[in-house]
């Protein structure tokens, strides 16, 4: 019987082999190499602590025979790794479908692992499959009218699908999740470096087939998909859902609703709301995307003179608490990417980041975003009053744009901002029309010079203002007055909180809230994550339909 010895701290320099941190990671462990049974990296990141000495940390595992010794030190210890296997013990049984509603991360994993256990999902997607949504997005970009069901928010993947493609998550994986997304990931295309680069990230080229095949074995393990179906409505009874109403017209009767359906799903919230599900509004955060030079973040992280060749494009994460109350914070940063128009709704515009693999472009991007709690909101208790907030947001940022993704430099905005007597209406500023220096916008989409100022409240410019200058002592030129903002920036996270119970459903049964756009994730990880553990309570609760389907290379063997 073997066991695994985890090292970890394992330094080497900028050059190295794979084979120079296997034999480092023995001699730190007091092992021979020809103990050794296996070898894997388990961690990768890097070491810019010091910039005259950058270097990689690793953590590996040593695979030995139980009777192998090890040096006793902090950084070697027995390690025994979180296996994934949920049970289907549920004995309920069902007659409908088990429907899934929404094919973003959430909705795609728990879909995963229902299929992989017999469960059949049906899965309901008001959008189109990637492929398709793919060319009405770059449509859109290039100038075409907007699909409101095929966008950046809607359609097969999620929102996740046009972004930086990133799966780190502060969730804890005592559980086994984690690892199974990245695996999962990896399996349908992802590049394996996901599974220990301390950042890892799929970039929106490549998550694009992963997404693709995800639905193929899905469907090869027994579930369904409809696309271009948009669920309008629900049917309750004295038990619970009992039926969904599909495009406005056809009525799916089911066993249970898995309600997936992501941040920006507007109408499906008033529906809800209509029908009395448990809702309450929750805080979230709105600002900006700000670019500056990716060469200017690589300089400011890693110094100047490096081997750029050997160094991946710097990313970095800023968060500060201003004199207003107010948190200012970086959201989504995006090295080496992109701005995209990712609205979703006609006459209102916001924006979001996206990065391909490479990270090549020649600009660094994120969300410089400022916290907003219900009290901000037209209404604060009115669960959808969020809502209602971030469309008068982007209603603004249309009109200050002309339909185009407005831009003003930093130094034209704060200059207005300044100008701006405490608790009036922002007046009209310079339009920042003069040329730009040193750099210009890596915008997906078309763009406009406008008035940014005029969007948000007095007081969130002041804070985005002060968190910008408080950056700008952390990262030398971060508030630099040509770095480029674009807005509005809105979608950060759901405005609305769909509560649900212990057992995952509402308290009107059979409906399952899960996700980001539930308000119980952020992010990829973790909506994927969320997901399965919302797929592990209909486990718990029905009985499966024949037997897990078997592993594929098991049968090989």
């Amino acid at each position: 019987m073997d066991k695994t010895i985890r090292v970890s701290q394992i330094a080497v320099p900028l050059r190295h082999t794979k084979e120079q941190v296997f034999q480092k990671a023995c001699r730190k462990a007091g092992i021979r190499p020809q103990e050794v049974r296996r070898f894997s990296v388990a961690k990768q990141s890097l070491d810019a602590r010091h910039k005259n000495d950058l270097k990689y940390s690793y953590t590996a595992d040593l695979e030995v025979n139980q009777k192998v010794h090890y040096k006793k030190d902090p950084h070697v210890q027995e390690y025994i790794p979180a296996v994934y296997h949920p049970e289907a013990a549920g004995q309920e049984a069902w007659n409908d479908p088990i429907a899934v509603i929404g094919s973003g991360p959430a909705g795609l994993f728990c879909a995963w692992l229902l299929a992989k256990y017999g469960y059949a999902p049906v899965v309901f997607e008001r959008g189109k499959c990637v492929e398709e949504r793919q060319a009405d997005v770059e449509d859109f970009w290039n100038g075409g009218k907007l699909n409101p069901e095929s966008n950046v928010q809607f359609g097969e993947g999620g929102a996740g699908t046009f972004s930086d493609g990133k799966l780190n998550t502060q969730v804890k994986d005592k559980s086994g999740r984690n690892r199974f997304v990245l695996e999962t990931f990896v399996d349908c295309g992802a590049p394996e470096d996901i599974l220990f680069a301390g950042r890892p990230h799929i970039g929106t080229d490549i998550l694009r087939t992963v997404v693709a095949n995800m639905r193929r074995e899905i469907i090869r393990m027994g579930g369904t998909f409809y696309f271009s179906s948009c669920v309008t409505d629900f049917r309750f009874g004295k038990r619970g859902l009992k039926a969904l109403q599909i495009n406005h017209r056809d009525w799916q009767p089911v066993s249970a609703a898995v309600l997936a359906v992501g941040h920006s799903a507007r109408d499906t919230f008033a529906v809800l709301k209509r029908h009395q599900i448990p809702m309450v509004p929750k805080a979230f955060a709105v600002g900006f995307r700000v670019e500056h030079p990716q060469q200017m973040i690589n300089e400011n992280q890693y110094g100047t003179g490096k081997d750029s060749g050997l160094l991946p494009a710097a990313f970095y994460k800023l968060a500060c608490r201003t004199q207003t109350g107010r948190n200012v914070y970086s959201f989504c940063m995006c090295p080496g990417g992109y701005v995209v128009n990712a609205s979703s709704e006609e006459g209102r515009l916001a924006v979001n980041g996206m990065s391909d693999r490479a990270r090549d472009s020649q600009n660094a991007n994120s969300a410089i975003i400022v916290s907003v709690t219900p009290e901000d909101f037209p209404d604060p208790a009115d669960p959808l009053s969020g809502i209602e907030f971030q469309r008068i947001l982007e209603e603004k940022a249309w009109r200050a744009g002309g339909g185009k993704i407005p831009q003003q430099r930093f130094g034209a905005f704060a200059e207005c901002v300044r100008n701006m007597e405490p608790d009036t209406e922002v007046s009209p500023a310079a339009d920042g029309a003069e040329d730009r220096e040193g750099f210009q916008s890596c915008v997906r989409g078309q763009s406009s010079e406008a008035d940014l100022s005029r969007i948000f409240p007095a007081e969130i410019n002041r804070a985005f203002v002060e968190g910008m200058g408080i950056f700008g002592q952390r990262i030398r030129g971060f508030d630099r007055e040509d770095a480029i903002l674009s807005g509005v920036e809105s979608r950060t996270s759901s405005p609305v909180r769909i509560l649900r119970e212990d057992s995952l459903q509402s308290q009107v049964k059979n409906l399952y809230p899960c996700g980001e756009g539930a308000g119980y994730a952020g992010g990829i990880t973790s909506a994927a994550m969320d997901g399965l553990k919302t797929a592990e309570a209909l486990m718990a609760r029905f009985a499966p339909r024949g037997n897990m389907l078997p592993d594929p290379e098991a049968e090989k063997q």
